[in-house]
């Protein structure tokens, strides 16, 4: 306890004995063993308020002692009763968490697996996803700076995610107990089936299947392809130890307009344990026409290959790049790009104006902003000759149509001139532009619509390095050529607004997130917050019906109907408030990618608890596992010594001790006549 405070409670018990004596003894005419009473009582009152304003801390030290967590993981994924394991795999879960040497020693946490991570001590075994990987990334989030043991039950077959083996902290040892029967059995398997999601009609479009066989023998197997009951391929496939492994591929017609489901098939001469992974369903959306777009430059640039092939990755979209000298008509184009235009633009823009197409204007280093500022009036630019690295910033506000920041910010700068740009009327900016770190309230990227015509601007040149950003970090190019796809849809179609916007696939596959999206423009076709968004779906073969309300998200409402059974749906979307309907069709396919395994993936399991320095168990070895934990010195139980302070204000008891000292002298006052 600290001097100032020390002397405070010193001062208040001479000041409380002082009013005490004053009011009880120095001031009575009978100095009575009763007088002697009520002052020590009103002594006691006047220092017990006097500690309570002073308000002293009271610290102890007390020990506590804090065991180390042991995590257990459980795989909920419906491909363990699949394959035959959940009655061993909760048998070995309760051996884990009864055990009364492990309980002493470890604080036992246990969770359940499927599309993610949760606290559980229950299990269903109907999960329709396995994220092992998931579970490593929220394991290192929980437990940060700990060092544990994990116990992950498990077959190893991840349907989703990233690579797990090397996902989890190296400094936590994880032992897996590998779930299902690891005898090799005879199986073949469709992998993987590649096709474009559209084609066009009267033409043909290539399929690519991968199957695959697991065998100790020579065999042969039937291939087909349907489409609903007719047969559009069959042949004979051969398979043995040395071939494991079958590309077939083949080309199909596109007879008919709009979405076409297929099914591909391979059956073996002899039976299987596994036939649900015979079978994969895909689909086609055939279309009747393509958008022809013109791209305008009269300079090479990385930018229009990126471009083209970006915009070229929806096959619905063919672009023809062409000198703007060399133009004649754009009739047949639905836009037309003009990248870094000069004075050489000036028939290309007389002719898109007169044949009332939308434009997407690139600038850069080449662009002549003088030309430009007489060629429109969305836009009006003041710049120099000084060159400047611009970056991107995502306006999450946007609403034109559905947008995603697919991580702007961390891609590299475009390159432009530096100055001012000002987007004038019905304008609307997807993003913005920073100048290291700071940001220039310039666009970067804006839409423009004027007298029914609508227009995109992108300030800067070097885009194509945002595409190869995007593969480095991910891999793949879908979600940046899915963006610059929403940009050309929207360009490349009339200007009539839409006050109802719905976005969703046509095609789901069972067990995948089944997401829908929608906004809401009010009469200034500004987003609406307050709208309230309600989907009735219908199931066109056994008419179950259901309604589900959709929650508010970024800069949209969505809704997942994930639950739903395989199968073709009608529904529509309604905005509760103006009562505007959407209403369209989807299909569910019947996939469970659960039951595309028939055996645990031990090796990678083995490369897991290598990985981590753990060890590799099987569920009949579950006694020698839990002995392996008791035998780790590394994870002992720590006694920490904890402080506990508590100000004496937070203690009621003292409260009521005053007033049952003020209640007592009342009452003694009060018998003896004294009031």
């Amino acid at each position: 306890m600290e001097t100032n405070t020390i002397l405070l409670l010193i001062i208040s018990v001479l000041i409380a004995a002082g009013l005490a004596f004053f009011q009880y003894i120095y001031k009575a005419k009978n100095k009575s063993n009763l007088n002697l009473f009520l002052a020590f009582l009103r002594f006691i009152t006047f220092l017990g308020l006097f500690i309570l304003i002073i308000n002293p801390t009271v610290t102890r030290n007390t020990f506590k002692t804090v065991k180390t967590p042991l995590v257990i993981v459980m795989d909920n994924s419906s491909s363990i009763p699949f394959l035959n394991a959940n009655k061993e795999a909760l048998a070995s879960y309760q051996k884990l968490v009864n055990h009364p040497a492990l309980q002493e020693k470890f604080e036992i946490q246990s969770y359940q697996l499927d599309s993610d991570l949760q606290l559980s001590n229950s299990f269903n075994f109907k999960g329709k996803q396995t994220n092992l990987e998931a579970a490593a990334r929220l394991l290192q989030k929980n437990y940060k700076n700990k060092s544990f043991p994990t116990v992950l039950l498990t077959d190893g077959n991840q349907t989703n995610g990233n690579e797990y083996e090397f996902s989890f902290d190296p400094l936590n040892k994880v032992f897996p107990i590998v779930l299902g029967d690891t005898t090799k059995v005879t199986d073949l398997k469709i992998t993987q089936v590649n096709v474009n999601k559209y084609a066009f009609y009267k033409n043909q479009f290539p399929v690519e299947i991968f199957a695959t066989y697991s065998g100790k023998e020579a065999i042969t197997a039937n291939f087909k392809i349907f489409q609903g009951k007719s047969i559009l391929v069959n042949q004979i496939i051969s398979f043995s130890p040395q071939k494991k492994t079958a590309v077939v591929q083949v080309v199909l017609p596109a007879n008919k307009i709009g979405l076409q489901l297929y099914k591909a098939q391979i059956i073996a001469s002899k039976k299987e344990k596994n036939p649900f992974n015979n079978t994969s369903s895909f689909a086609v959306e055939v279309m009747d026409q393509k958008t022809e777009i013109a791209l305008l430059s009269a300079i090479n640039h990385p930018d229009i290959g990126a471009l083209k092939r970006a915009i070229e990755s929806n096959v619905q979209r063919k672009v023809t790049v062409i000198k703007p000298q060399y133009i004649n008509e754009l009739k047949k184009y639905k836009l037309v790009i003009f990248y870094q235009p000069n004075k050489h633009f000036n028939t290309a823009f007389e002719t898109t104006k007169q044949a009332g197409l939308n434009s997407f204007i690139i600038t850069g280093t080449s662009t002549d902003y003088s030309f430009l500022n007489q060629q429109q009036s969305d836009v009006v630019f003041k710049m120099s000759n000084q060159m400047e690295d611009y970056f991107a910033n995502f306006n999450s506000e946007f609403t034109l149509f559905s947008s995603e920041n697919i991580g702007f910010e961390s891609f590299p700068p475009l390159q432009n001139s530096f100055g001012t740009i000002n987007a004038k009327g019905n304008s609307s900016v997807l993003l913005s532009s920073k100048i290291r770190g700071i940001d220039t309230e310039s666009p970067m990227l804006v839409f423009s619509e004027n007298q029914g015509k609508r227009a995109a601007y992108l300030f800067g040149e070097n885009s194509w390095k945002w595409r190869s950003h995007y593969f480095i970090e991910n891999q793949n190019f879908e979600k940046y050529d899915t963006f610059i796809d929403k940009i050309i849809q929207y360009l490349s179609t009339n200007s009539v607004k839409q006050s109802l916007v719905v976005e969703h696939q046509l095609v789901y596959n069972l067990g995948d997130p089944i997401e829908i999206s929608a906004y809401y423009l009010n009469k200034n076709f500004e987003f609406d917050e307050k709208a309230r968004f309600e989907i009735s779906i219908v199931n066109t073969t056994s008419k179950m019906n259901r309604k589900y309300d959709f929650s508010r998200a970024s800069n949209s409402f969505k809704v997942n109907l994930e639950s739903l059974p395989a199968g073709k749906y009608n529904f529509i979307v309604t905005e509760l408030n103006s009562k505007e309907r959407f209403s369209n069709t989807l299909e569910i396919l019947d996939f469970d990618v659960e039951k595309q395994f028939v055996n645990p993936d031990e090796l990678r399991l083995q490369q897991l608890a290598n990985y981590t320095k753990g060890n590799l168990f099987y569920p009949d070895k579950t006694d020698q596992l839990i002995q392996k934990l008791l035998a780790e010195s590394e994870y002992q139980p720590i006694q920490k010594d904890v402080v506990i302070k508590s100000p004496l204000i937070e203690w009621v008891s003292l409260l009521i001790f005053l007033l049952f000292i003020l209640s007592l002298e009342w009452f003694v006052r009060k018998y003896n006549g004294l009031l």
